[in-house]
């Protein structure tokens, strides 16, 4: 079995993402993503601290420490780029209007649920921020996650066992080991990254899987 880097991860969620798209990426490893988009393609990313327009990290001794993303990143504004208050900002996430929301997630389940913002651990303290907002927006949110916990618990469940983020909300699922696609008929391996088997990634989900199409 092989691990694919998160940074491959990510690399291969950007390849879904279509020219003309507004996107949401969120805290954390979601904000790769933007480092692997085709540039014959044309992708508006939003943030959701009040950005439209969000560019790559500045060159050393071009920062703007005013101009960060929700990560609290430094940020570029690409040309078109605007600023607006949180009112106006969650109004576009709130009102439909971003094509793909890219979230982490401490659990799937079968039917597409998601959590991630609270884990019920004292010492890990929950914070939901846009997400709950993003998750219902969004036309199509994507998880970039890995598979399982560092201790190998399965993170892709038939139920989640965390407080949910949002109810059948999550459209696809990438993780370090494959690419899923939440379908009516269950979960879908769309793709196994190579040195995975079916069988392996099976093992190490806690949901029935559907095998890849034969090509």
């Amino acid at each position: 079995m092989k691990l694919l880097k998160i940074e491959d991860v990510a690399r291969r969620l950007a390849q879904d993402i279509p020219d003309g798209a507004y996107v949401n990426l969120g805290i954390g490893m979601p904000t790769m993503v933007a480092n692997y988009v085709s540039p014959d393609r044309e992708v508006v990313y939003h943030s959701e601290n009040g950005i439209l327009g969000v560019g790559p990290a500045p060159a050393d001794g071009q920062e703007n420490p005013e101009l960060i993303n929700a990560s609290k990143q430094l940020v570029t504004l690409l040309k078109g780029g605007a600023y607006f208050d949180n009112a106006q900002s969650f109004g576009m996430m709130r009102g439909g209007h971003l094509d793909i929301a890219v979230l982490g997630a401490y659990q799937v389940s079968a039917t597409g649920d998601l959590a991630n913002w609270s884990t019920n651990q004292e010492h890990y303290p929950p914070a939901v921020g846009g997400a709950m907002d993003l998750a219902v927006g969004a036309k199509q949110v994507f998880v970039l996650m890995r598979h399982t916990m560092a201790d190998q618990t399965p993170k892709i469940l038939e139920t989640c066992n965390y407080p949910l983020t949002g109810v059948g909300v999550v459209t696809r699922i990438y993780t370090d080991l494959a690419v899923i696609h939440v379908t009516p008929q269950g979960l879908q391996v769309h793709e196994l990254h190579p040195g995975n088997s079916f069988e392996e990634v099976q093992a190490l989900t806690r949901a029935p899987l559907l095998p890849p199409a034969p090509h």
